[in-house]
Formats: C-alpha cells, structure tokens, sequence
C-alpha cells in the first residue's frame, strides 16, 4: 500500500512539473525595455556608429541594466528593437527575448527562463524520482529473471526492458539534475558558464552569485513550504537582478565605509543604479552604496567607458 501511494505521489507531482514546464509561456522584457517609436526612428535613420550608440545610451540610461557585449556596447536586439535586460537573450527558435533564459530545451518543446526554471528544476527531480523508485521496485523481479525464477513468460521480457529503461534515465537525469543544483548553487544559467557575464567593467563569471542561501532563494522563493510544490514562486520580475562587482576599476570611487583596495576582493560592493523593490530586500544585510558615491560613479561612468558600439547577441 505504500509503495502504491508513493508511486502515484510522484506520479502526479511529475507530471505536474512536467505540465507547467511545458505550458508555462517564458516571460519577455517589459515594455520600458522596448525602444520608443521616435528612438526606432533615429535608429534607423542615423548610420552604424556613435550616433546610434547615444540613442541606446539615452534609452538605457535608466534602466535597471549592468552587463554589456563583448566590445563594451549596450546590449540590444535588433530583431525585439529593444534593450536587453541582464541575464535576457534572444531564442531563435522562439524568435523572442527570453528574461533569464537558460536554455531552449527540445524535450519539452519550450525555452527555460525565469518564468519555468523552477517548474523545470522540479521536473528533473521528480522524474529522477520517479525513475529510481521503479527501478528499485522492479529489482527482486529482475533478480529472478536472471536466477530462472520467474515464469517463462513474455511478461518477464518486460520487466527486462522497464528496469534497464528506469536505470538508464536515472544515470542521465542525475547528471542532468545535479548539474542544474550546481547552476543554482552559483546563480548561473547554461548560457552564462558558457560565455560569462560582461559588466561595465571587466568580465566577471561569480558577478550574480550572492551566497547560497540567496541563490537558491532567488529560484525557490522565500517561502519553503512552495518549494517541492510546481508553483511559482521566484523572487524578483526577470528584469533586474542583485549584482556584486567583486572587481571594481581602478578609477572607480573609493569603496563605502573606508574601505580600502586591499579589501575590494573581500566585500561584495554593488551598482550605483537602484535595483527593483522586489529584488532589493535580497540585499538588506549587505553594505550599499552611498547617495555621493552613486553621483560620483555615474560622473565616470561617461569617462571611463569604452565607445559603445552596437552588437546583436543570440
């Protein structure tokens, strides 16, 4: 009877997940995020070069944004016509900006973004689940399979075929699954271990990582009774995320609260522009920036930027 139970638990959370993964539309970039029609306009009409970059400037320079492309430029998508928010890439295959995307994944026919990450997470686990416990009651009979002790029926060639299928996909999915804790654990998506994320600054792999318990909080929420439950729960709007700059540029106005350069790589100093209030409460035992400081960084950010120059990013 328990083990009856069981198999319909997770039966039923498996498919779940696997419902909201799939059905779950991704989000996209929010409409202060799209060029205005007079800023499509000047895009078009001025050519490639600095006149367009001071449209994207002048777009982006209240937005929530802090990553930039590989030559310094504002990231833009010229497919979307809109400025990408961090973490925010463009599908191919959806033809779409997805927000946090991770991945397009071809099993669920669906992109992975912040808006199903969590139902996707779910799905690896329950699945995994699922896989190991009809692997481990399908065991003593594939025992007897092999020690003749099972009738010589055509039934025993499918306990045959559903054990080697179980332990399969439970070797896959584990590897899969753990690869994705990993992920989470370090607050990355597939596609920034492949290229890290690039800051006004220099090129910072860890940029997003806020300490394991804020990391998985940002995908599971604060409220832990949602967790193993395919409901959403994520903390943020997919927009804006916290952001430590671990390695700030040496021109940068001196650190808040004293501290010196020695201890640069040590504290966790975060952006001059203000985050969202839905991610802000994810900072509140960390030291901020402060009103002067911000000005000042804002003051050499026009210096000490390379010429922006607009690159298109898949």
């Amino acid at each position: 009877v328990v083990c009856l139970v069981a198999y319909h638990i997770f039966f039923m959370l498996f498919v779940w997940s696997y419902w909201k993964t799939i059905f779950t539309l991704p989000m996209n970039p929010s409409k202060e995020f799209h060029l205005s029609y007079s800023d499509k306009e000047s895009l078009e009409r001025e050519p490639r070069g600095e006149s367009q970059q001071e449209v994207l400037r002048r777009a982006a320079k209240d937005l929530p944004i802090y990553t930039r492309t590989m030559s310094g430029a504002i990231r833009y998508c010229d497919r979307c016509h809109l400025v990408k928010p961090d973490r925010c890439h463009h599908c191919s295959v959806c033809d779409k900006c997805i927000l946090k995307m991770d991945h397009h994944c071809p099993w669920v026919n669906n992109c992975v973004g912040f808006s199903n990450y969590k139902f996707f997470l779910l799905f690896l686990a329950y699945s995994l689940l699922y896989c190991l416990f009809i692997a481990a009651t399908d065991l003593q009979y594939f025992i007897k399979f092999w020690t003749n002790g099972l009738p010589d029926t055509q039934a025993k060639f499918h306990i045959m075929f559903l054990f080697f299928a179980a332990a399969m996909f439970s070797v896959s999915l584990s590897s899969l699954f753990g690869y994705h804790c990993w992920l989470v654990s370090k607050n990355k998506s597939t596609l920034e271990v492949f290229r890290a994320p690039i800051f006004r600054h220099r090129t910072d792999k860890n940029g997003f990582s806020l300490g394991f318990s804020k990391n998985l909080r940002q995908v599971f929420g604060d409220e832990k009774k949602y967790w193993l439950l395919p409901v959403f729960s994520s903390l943020g709007d997919g927009c804006s995320f916290p952001t430590c700059l671990v390695n700030q540029d040496p021109e940068q106005a001196s650190t808040p609260g004293g501290l010196n350069s020695s201890s640069k790589n040590e504290n966790h100093l975060f952006p001059a522009k203000p985050l969202r209030d839905s991610q802000s409460h994810l900072l509140t035992d960390t030291p901020a920036w402060s009103e002067a400081t911000a000005k000042a960084e804002k003051g050499k950010v026009g210096m000490s930027n390379p010429a922006l120059t607009m690159e298109n990013e898949t």
